[in-house]
């Protein structure tokens, strides 16, 4: 399976201090057990990564330091990454969105559908994305 992680889900697998790392980590670890779990980025969520660590004062990082962090976990062993490029319009937006902080998601979602994926997201239902589960420590 594939799994094309929201921003807030990118940053909580990378960033050790995020609160939600443990969750993330525990998902992929047994996504894991069960074969080499296919992890995906697309621009908007490695962009939204880069943003939101530049601009957090917990973290710290610089673009730079960000670009380098995610690249550094993106060729590192253990995980397949994939890239999902993004061509999809407007007119690809599903029709369940109604508002604008269901854009970005509803694109995501879209994006995963054609690209054979699910959306794993931490804190939204939104139709055919994944909730990641509580892990059994956090």
């Amino acid at each position: 399976m594939r799994y094309l992680l929201d921003v807030n889900t990118l940053l909580a697998l990378v960033v050790l201090e995020h609160e939600f790392h443990a969750r993330v980590a525990s998902w992929v670890e047994r996504l894991g057990a069960s074969g080499v779990p296919e992890l995906a980025t697309c621009s908007i969520t490695e962009l939204g990564f880069a943003r939101v660590l530049g601009q957090a004062q917990q973290f710290g990082s610089s673009i730079a330091q960000a670009r380098e962090l995610l690249l550094k976990v993106k060729n590192s062993g253990g995980m397949r990454w994939i890239f999902i490029p993004d061509d999809r319009d407007i007119s690809h937006l599903p029709r369940w969105v109604r508002t604008p902080k269901q854009t970005t998601d509803g694109h995501l979602a879209g994006l995963a559908k054609a690209n054979e994926a699910v959306l794993a997201m931490l804190d939204r239902r939104i139709p055919g994305a994944l909730i990641i589960p509580q892990s059994r420590h956090s």
